[in-house]
């Protein structure tokens, strides 16, 4: 799988840029893929969270 970055800073009220990951659900033990446009057009709740320096003390 090759990651892609987004350089971008976001600030609180600014769109997120579309995006598309692998997923995997466990229940059908099968890979799958969902976007973020996919989401929105589900009418969904996504909630986005960065966690920096995800392996220090917090």
């Amino acid at each position: 799988m090759v990651e892609e970055h987004v350089g971008c800073s976001l600030k609180v009220g600014q769109c997120a840029p579309d995006f598309e990951l692998e997923t995997f659900d466990p229940q059908q033990g099968d890979f799958g893929k969902i976007s973020l446009n996919d989401l929105k057009n589900a009418g969904k709740w996504t909630v986005l969270f960065f966690y920096p320096a995800g392996f220090t003390f917090v």
